[in-house]
């Protein structure tokens, strides 16, 4: 009877919305209850996909041409977080960028490595304690790489260097859509 009565319990705090503020994970904390979905493609591969050699560390690991559609109107910016959830150490976070100018749809092949673009965009800080893009070098086996977009009604307008919880906290409450590409990625 006690368990009923927990998941009764859970599932009203699920529905209230008081789980995430326990802590826990909804859709709508995430995306401040918005359903729109990115469409998040590449001209270097599609999803499911490997990720080729050029885009990583046994290549000139250079960013990866990233397209993204269904855009809503009122974003003002765009985020993207890429990481790798099969790394041993835990996630690895391969980039960090944000106040991408929402009327530019592309984010072209081999952004320089710099805290602020010409555009205004800031990088951010990976895990590999660098401004800008590291590309997949997974020690063994075939990772997956995520490459995670976010329209925001907002610019963040911090500093570059920002990290990817600095990013996430400063997201919250201003995401309209989001979308995501996966690549994966082995070492030959």
């Amino acid at each position: 009877m006690q368990s009923v009565v927990r998941v009764l319990i859970f599932c009203g705090l699920l529905t209230t919305g008081t789980f995430a503020s326990l802590g826990g994970s909804t859709t709508t904390e995430t995306t401040g209850g918005a359903n729109m979905k990115l469409e998040v493609t590449s001209s270097a591969f599609r999803e499911g996909e490997m990720i080729p050699a050029k885009y990583t560390c046994d290549g000139t690991d250079i960013s990866p041409p990233l397209e993204v559609k269904n855009i809503p109107q009122k974003a003002k910016t765009l985020a993207l977080i890429s990481d790798d959830p099969d790394a041993p150490r835990g996630t690895w976070v391969h980039w960090v960028l944000y106040d991408w100018p929402a009327e530019q749809p592309s984010i072209p092949e081999n952004l320089p490595k710099v805290g602020e673009l010409a555009n205004g965009a800031r990088q951010g800080i990976t895990d590999f304690r660098r401004l800008g893009y590291g590309g997949p070098c997974p020690p063994g086996g075939t990772h997956r790489y995520y490459f995670k977009v976010y329209a925001l009604d907002v610019k963040i307008d911090k500093p570059a260097g920002l990290s990817k919880a600095q990013l996430l906290e400063a997201m919250k409450g201003h995401v309209l859509a989001e979308g995501v590409l996966m690549g994966r990625y082995a070492r030959k």
